[in-house]
């Protein structure tokens, strides 16, 4: 795989990690969630030929979940994510769901996983791993996913300006993504 010519199952998978990754893949956010086919060895193996294709980017794709014929997995750039999560506030909240703070992030993403494949529904710290801040997770958990004062890539209760120049920002990296992948650009080529 990941030859210069490129199969359609490939050209979808990478279209597909540009649109809903592209933010995490450009290190511009510490990671992102993407819910991939779950059934068959096609996803597998495509994962597995990405995970080594981009590793030396410092990007990872770490399959968290297979629930319902769909995989979840975290695109993620693993410095990022590891300051993310040693934020004061961060650790904190982490902390309070049960998350092994001193173990790294390894154990952390192992006991997210078991979250999220455990029966208690969505753990919605899940936000914490993908950048949201921690004060609009606080107020999801609170209002219970309402009352908020803006809605983009996650509901905002605290910084609405910043949270539209971030959501932005986001767009704008995943145009810009998107648009070298349609053109044949490769994301392993792209991240060396």
């Amino acid at each position: 795989m990941l030859t210069s010519e490129v199969r359609p199952a490939e050209a979808r998978f990478e279209l597909t990690l540009a649109f809903h990754c592209a933010p995490a893949l450009a290190g511009i956010k510490p990671a992102d969630l993407i819910a991939l086919p779950g059934e068959g060895d096609e996803t597998d193996a495509l994962l597995a030929s990405y995970s080594a294709a981009l590793a030396g980017a410092g990007i990872s794709l770490r399959p968290l979940c297979r629930c319902r014929s769909r995989c979840l997995v975290l695109v993620y750039r693993r410095n990022r994510l590891e300051r993310q999560l040693e934020q004061e506030e961060v650790a904190r909240l982490l902390e309070q769901d049960g998350y092994p703070l001193a173990g790294g992030l390894e154990a952390m993403l192992d006991h997210l996983a078991s979250r999220m494949a455990g029966s208690g529904g969505f753990p919605h710290e899940v936000g914490l791993f993908l950048g949201y801040p921690a004060e609009d997770v606080e107020g999801f958990r609170l209002h219970r996913g309402r009352d908020y004062k803006l809605c983009g890539c996650w509901k905002v209760y605290s910084d609405v300006e910043g949270a539209r120049q971030c959501f932005r920002r986001y767009d704008r990296c995943r145009a810009a993504l998107c648009r070298r992948v349609r053109a044949g650009g490769s994301l392993p080529q792209m991240f060396r």
